[in-house]
């Protein structure tokens, strides 16, 4: 009985603790460019040199 008294506390801070973690990135714009970064991903930015 005394573990949930310690456990139940920590359980609900980490909780909050991810929540105000999911609303600060969403605030700062971290969701913004979702496609960005997969379409990134696709473009060769590298200038291939032809065999001589």
């Amino acid at each position: 009985m005394t573990g949930l008294v310690l456990l139940i506390p920590i359980a609900l801070a980490l909780g909050l603790g991810g929540l105000a973690a999911f609303f600060w990135a969403a605030r700062s714009g971290q969701f913004e460019d979702l496609d960005g970064a997969a379409l990134r991903v696709l473009i060769d930015d590298e200038e291939v040199e032809e065999p001589r």
